[in-house]
């Protein structure tokens, strides 16, 4: 083989295990960086390396990591086995790259086992953010950058200092509400409260001020930073009142038709959850939707009877309300306007009954007919022929008889009330 073909080919050998054992490398390692930026200038920034391992199959060593920072300038550097921290700070604004890669320590020329980058931006100005809250039961809730009309609103500024570079400023905050209201405090907060709905964005300029030594003429001067912040703050009615419209009664296998009613301003976030018990909406796995409206139809088919409970909650980005319906199911073909017709039923009929058995009694006993038993003894018939024997004739009449006697027998009474009737005969 000729020496130009073989020295290709150890090259070749050289060039495919180098680019082997890099390949091999990065799947093994995975190198992760980060920066606390952004800062203003003259602040320190701190940049943090880490070097993790894919898998336990890879032996722990003794790992060097290796850092490019320029143009900033290094203030601070640490290492340990896995880790590597560096402060720098810069006197120019802009953007600038920072890279890290790691290698062994006892072999500085080798291939870097695990490379990364990170921008860290620098400014002239004051960093910073504004952040909105609510004041709920003496606490203060963020939303984000919507409040509700009519509660005190809080709003604050936020300054970002990780190297506590403001430490001896004194800072004067000047406020624009963008409704015409201007405020100038001494806090990083001030209290806002407005009554009318709508979007508003809020203004913050903040001046900072502190005394230091110049790196010049090494006298004591006045430095003076500013910055310039804004957030928008959007004004919504709160959610003031859930109304549940509809029957708080169905059978089993039957179309359920609510209308939920909203007081509140859109877009809402409405949570809904029938359950057998009345339960928050807190934790709780719920049937979410968001409604541009303010009103809802909710529709639910029961598959069986029993007591259940719709749990509503309604929330608009600054507020929060629930409520809650009971709903009785009845088994299929069961309801309770049936119940009622079949017990009047029967009562009227058992009224019926016993009116009747009243009526027909009372009606018999007044188709009763009394007959007086008459005395036909032998003394009765003495009487009478010597009635016969003073010239009355045969048949005994009430004109032969005398006026007394006639009045006489009247007298007698033919029925007996204390006694039973000794014959009756019906009709």
């Amino acid at each position: 083989m000729a020496p130009a073909a073989l020295g290709m080919l150890l090259l070749t050998s050289v060039l495919l295990l180098l680019l082997g054992r890099a390949s091999s490398a990065a799947e093994k390692y995975v190198l992760e960086i980060t920066n606390n930026g952004p800062i203003t200038t003259g602040a320190q920034a701190a940049v943090h390396a880490s070097l993790n391992m894919k898998n336990d199959s890879v032996t722990s060593n003794l790992y060097h990591f290796n850092w490019i920072y320029a143009p900033l300038i290094l203030i601070e550097k640490s290492e340990q086995q896995f880790n590597s921290v560096i402060n720098v700070t810069g006197e120019f604004p802009g953007t600038f790259p920072i890279s890290v890669w790691v290698t062994h320590r006892n072999c500085w020329l080798c291939r870097p086992v695990a490379r990364n980058v990170t921008v860290l931006q620098i400014t002239e100005f004051i960093t910073g953010n504004l952040t909105i809250a609510k004041i709920e039961h003496s606490r203060f809730i963020t939303h984000g950058s919507s409040s509700s009309t009519g509660s005190v609103t809080r709003i604050s500024f936020c300054l970002h200092d990780p190297s506590h570079y403001f430490k001896s400023a004194s800072f004067v905050y000047n406020w624009d509400f963008g409704d015409g209201v201007y405020q100038i405090t001494k806090q990083p907060f001030v209290y806002y409260n407005h009554s009318t709905m709508g979007n508003r964005t809020v203004h913050l300029k903040v001046i900072a001020e502190w005394e230091q030594i110049g790196s010049i003429i090494h006298e004591r001067e006045m430095v003076q930073k500013t910055g310039d912040f804004t957030t928008a703050l959007e004004l919504l009615d709160a959610v003031q009142s859930i109304k549940v419209l509809g029957s708080r009664e169905t059978h089993v296998m039957e179309d359920f038709n609510l209308s939920l009613h909203i007081n509140g301003t859109p877009p809402l976030a409405l949570c809904w959850l029938i359950k057998a018990e009345c339960i928050p909406l807190e934790g709780e796995k719920c049937h979410l939707v968001v409604i541009n409206g303010s009103c809802y139809n909710l529709s639910h088919t029961f598959s069986d009877a029993g007591q259940y409970c719709l749990s509503v909650r309604v929330e608009n980005g600054v507020t929060m309300l629930q409520t809650y319906h009971e709903i009785k199911v009845w088994p299929t073909g069961v309801r309770p306007a049936f119940f009622v017709l079949l017990c009047i039923a029967l009562v009227s009929v058992m009224l019926g009954v016993v009116l009747y058995t009243t009526f027909r009694s009372n009606t018999q006993q007044k188709d009763l007919v009394e007959v007086a038993d008459f005395d036909f003894s032998p003394l009765s018939d003495k009487s009478l022929s010597s009635h016969s024997k003073s010239g009355c004739g045969q048949v005994c009449c009430r004109s032969c008889l005398p006026r007394s006697q006639e009045v006489a027998r009247e007298s007698h009474e033919l029925l007996h009330s204390f006694y039973k009737p000794v014959k009756t005969y019906t009709v």
